[in-house]
């Protein structure tokens, strides 16, 4: 018989049936991972004995593969901060396709006000504008960057909680707004040179230390705060929240304005980090951003997850897509391998749901 404690009202708690937490499972799966790379790494003829992770040339400074741990985390930071904004809009039960495509839009947009006049004495051969837009503030690109991403943001917001159209309807015709906004913008050609101060913000692991800050930031608005929990609220059961006294439509709105402005400040770092802006930035990017949630154990029903969740999907994303490298595996089957992890995650989220109910 099961070991039962009484509680308020004479009801029982099972402990049999106590289970930890959802995040400990990724963890869990994230270890499982790097060891199956490390086991191909010793055992494959091919591999020659290669490490994933630890470092094999007997150098005494670190055990670790320093150069590859950075690009894993390097290579989930700017998506990973698109990811916090679709885990928000995931969990009110919504999806947001447009994040890649703002991404490059806002990379444009911004780098554009960004420019510094001089480029080795010359003038800026890239220069969009005049000497007006040239070697402004570092805080005016980024507010304008973020000003275009609320502005999208509020649009899809409109659209899904006043106009009541699917969110992937609306997300998806505004994919194809923000990648045509990116070609437009400079007619297709790259914007380039920006200002020391504008490409410190992509410099070095900068992104890593933007995509922690923003993750911890969120954790603790998601699990402490009203707008936290009016999120989960929504996405568990909108009508009961409605009934509750909460705003759905105003909340809906800012959900998707928050994650819209999250995308935007990623098109930031991005082009600060590559110096560069580029209409063809952000390309499946909020398909990453999805499957990174996804994997991190946001439910698409809505109404469960966590930013932590979504963190460590990011991590087991960036170690899948390094691994796949690391064994030489061929891109044309690494897309097929990504894509069959996507469809697990979620066939394993639809079997937890049939689970619980």
């Amino acid at each position: 018989m099961a070991d039962t404690s009484h509680g308020t009202g004479g009801l029982t708690f099972d402990k049999s049936k106590r289970t930890w937490p959802n995040e400990m499972n990724i963890l869990l799966a994230l270890i499982i991972i790097i060891v199956v790379f490390e086991l191909i790494g010793q055992l494959a003829p091919y591999m020659r004995g290669q490490s994933f992770l630890f470092d094999t040339k007997d150098r005494f400074d670190s055990i670790f593969n320093e150069a590859r741990l950075q690009i894993i985390i390097l290579q989930v930071a700017v998506i990973g901060i698109i990811a916090l904004g679709v885990t928000q809009v995931i969990i009110t039960a919504g999806i947001d396709l447009s994040s890649g495509p703002l991404v490059a839009a806002t990379a444009m947009i911004a780098m554009s006000f960004a420019q510094t006049e001089l480029v080795n004495g010359n003038p800026n051969p890239k220069a969009l504008f005049g000497p007006w837009a040239m070697d402004l503030p570092v805080f005016i690109p980024i507010v304008i960057g973020l000003a275009f991403g609320a502005l999208i943001g509020a649009i899809n917001g409109t659209f899904i909680a006043v106009l009541r159209i699917p969110p992937f309807i609306a997300t998806l015709g505004m994919f194809l707004v923000c990648r045509g906004i990116a070609l437009w913008w400079s007619g297709g050609n790259p914007v380039s040179f920006p200002t020391e101060q504008f490409a410190f913000i992509g410099s070095g692991m900068m992104p890593v230390v933007w995509f922690v800050l923003l993750a911890i930031i969120f954790h603790l608005i998601m699990r402490y705060t009203v707008y936290g929990k009016h999120t989960y609220a929504i996405g568990s059961n909108e009508e009961a929240a409605r009934m509750s006294g909460i705003n759905v439509k105003r909340h809906k709105v800012m959900v998707y304005m928050i994650a819209s402005m999250l995308a935007a400040f990623a098109g930031i770092v991005l082009s600060a980090k590559a110096s560069t802006a580029q209409a063809g930035m952000g390309e499946f990017y909020e398909l990453f951003a999805i499957a990174m949630a996804v994997i991190g154990g946001i439910s698409l029903q809505g109404g469960r997850g966590s930013i932590i969740g979504t963190v460590l999907g990011a991590l087991v994303l960036g170690v899948i897509r390094s691994g796949f490298t690391y064994i030489k595996l061929d891109g044309s089957y690494q897309l097929m391998a990504m894509g069959s992890i996507i469809i697990a995650a979620v066939v394993l989220d639809q079997y937890r749901q049939r689970s619980r109910a």
